[in-house]
């Protein structure tokens, strides 16, 4: 056994990669990380900077690329070194700070995502109250509301991992998150495995509940008016959100599930880096193509650039 003392540096278990294919795994996820810095970072500014899409559901995504730069930020930098180096070797405060800010990632992602569910059936289920209901105060309300709950269940289940005393330094992932953190210890883990169960069952729960019920009022409104104009603007806003959302809670599920088997290491962490990387990438994309108004300014702001060269 290691002593506490010993164990300050972590050793990070990573994938088994052939030598040739070390160098073009890393420029892929070099090129991955530029493009989603790129188109994140791109309608960020191009949000803040036009006025005409200071609208909540703008505001919304805002929170959305905030946290998905954040998330990979944290993520692919490090394992991107990992692939190249020969040591994989990570301080454990490092490995808590990755594992806190990866969990608030994914906590983050469903509750705003929640929240963008509430816009859209207030927009849809209730146009002519909409901008009564949804004022700027509602919206930074409820994203810091959003953002203060997850970093307050984040907090806890980080928390109650790093009262534990270690007796191993190898974190059995390619990346640091709580139960790799915890796995370090020998002490008795039901404290950290119960509240885990209860944050994933409540995180879940509220984020698949509040989902179907909006999406399910929107359908039944859509279906009763029988509205080709209402019928069109619901498929139009709601089908880059539920897309994402499916794609998230998918990768979700499938991290969360294989971290009880243990014959599939690689695969779990191929799906842990899916669920971070995959929807921060199609967000731009997803949400460029289905808002109009978003696609509008996009095309106007490419049009000035070529008129300007």
């Amino acid at each position: 056994m290691e002593s506490n003392m010993t164990s300050n540096i972590l050793k990070i278990q990573g994938f088994d990669i052939s030598p040739e294919f070390i160098y073009p795994l890393f420029f892929f996820l070099l090129l991955v990380y530029f493009t989603l810095l790129c188109s994140n970072i791109g309608l960020l500014v191009l949000i803040i900077t036009e006025k005409s899409l200071h609208q909540p559901m703008y505001v919304l995504f805002c929170n959305l690329t905030i946290n998905d730069l954040m998330g990979n930020t944290v993520l692919l930098p490090q394992l991107m070194a990992h692939i190249i180096s020969t040591e994989r070797l990570i301080t454990y405060n490092q490995c808590v700070i990755q594992a806190f800010y990866s969990h608030t990632f994914g906590t983050a992602s469903h509750l705003i995502l929640i929240i963008m569910a509430i816009d859209r059936y207030v927009a849809i289920c209730h146009p002519l109250r909409y901008n009564s209901i949804m004022t700027t105060k509602a919206v930074v309300v409820l994203s810091a509301t959003a953002w203060a709950v997850s970093l307050v269940l984040v907090s806890v289940l980080i928390g109650l991992t790093v009262r534990l005393s270690r007796c191993r330094s190898l974190i059995q992932n390619a990346y640091c998150d709580n139960a790799s953190l915890f796995k370090l210890s020998c002490e008795n883990v039901l404290i950290n495995n119960v509240y885990g169960l209860f944050f994933t069952v409540l995180l879940f729960s509220c984020s698949m509940g509040s989902i179907a019920v909006t999406y399910f009022r929107i359908a039944a409104i859509c279906w009763i008016r029988k509205n080709k104009e209402l019928n069109n603007k619901a498929l139009q806003t709601c089908a880059s959100h539920l897309v994402l959302y499916l794609i998230m809670i998918s990768s979700g599920f499938l991290t969360i599930i294989l971290h009880r088997f243990k014959n599939y290491p690689d695969l779990r962490k191929i799906a842990y880096i899916f669920f971070h990387v995959v929807p921060s990438n199609l967000n731009p994309i997803i949400y460029g193509i289905q808002s109009r108004s978003l696609r509008n300014k996009i095309i106007q702001v490419l049009q000035r650039k070529v008129t300007s060269t």
